[in-house]
């Protein structure tokens, strides 16, 4: 999973997710850093000439953002795979907890950052499915979907939805090594990005008497 808010009470805790602090939420306060560690999370150990290509950033933009990773305890080399003329990095972790009300309060400048670079790369996640969907095996573009589902809720009633949904996707099986040797045939990595928007420009009264919308493959508003 590319970094995102969840609190610890959601999807399992595993042990090698990273709970963000001042100094990890300054040093992910960038586009670049957010992605980099996102591909080495799915596709596992690189080198930054790998890593840079991916992105379409030049090898020495992707080094600088990897050491600056390393310092802050990200990633680190992979020693195994490395040698003289070829510098490897792996993730340290496999989820990011951004779950600190007073961390938005003391940092918001880089809040802000991390989260905008979180969101561009949903979106850049949602695009490239989109963009492979033509092509993607019939029984995956049939469960392909993005919905819209418009509510009227109180702050509690949101908590306790957001709850509630992390209940559900903590009942499926995570895509961990231990996961994987497990997992039935057939089985790929899903992603499952949930967005809880408060939209609080809206009129309290929706002029819509059809109630929450719904629609598969293309997004309403």
């Amino acid at each position: 999973m590319t970094d995102s808010r969840e609190r610890p009470d959601g999807p399992k805790a595993e042990a090698d997710a990273v709970v963000l602090d001042a100094k990890g939420l300054r040093a992910l306060a960038h586009p670049v850093r957010v992605q980099l560690v996102g591909l080495l999370r799915k596709y596992g150990p690189s080198t930054a000439t790998r890593l840079a290509e991916r992105l379409g950033v030049n090898s020495g933009t992707a080094s600088y953002h990897l050491r600056q990773l390393g310092a802050a305890g990200f990633v680190q080399e992979d020693t195994e795979r490395g040698n003289a003329r070829e510098r490897w990095w792996r993730s340290v972790h496999q989820r990011t907890w951004f779950n600190d009300p007073n961390l938005t309060d003391r940092e918001p400048e880089a809040a802000l950052a991390y989260l905008q670079s979180v969101a561009a790369t949903y979106s850049l996640r949602t695009q490239q499915t989109l963009n492979e969907l033509q092509t993607m095996p019939r029984a995956w573009r049939d469960n392909f979907d993005m919905s819209n589902w418009v509510l009227l809720l109180t702050p509690e009633e949101t908590a306790a939805l957001n709850q509630e949904l992390r209940d559900v996707i903590a009942r499926y099986r995570s895509d961990t090594p231990e996961a994987a040797a497990s997992a039935p045939e057939g089985a790929e990595r899903v992603g499952v990005i949930t967005h809880v928007l408060p939209e609080l420009d809206a009129p309290t009264a929706s002029a819509d008497p059809s109630g929450p919308q719904k629609a598969t493959g293309t997004e309403t508003s």
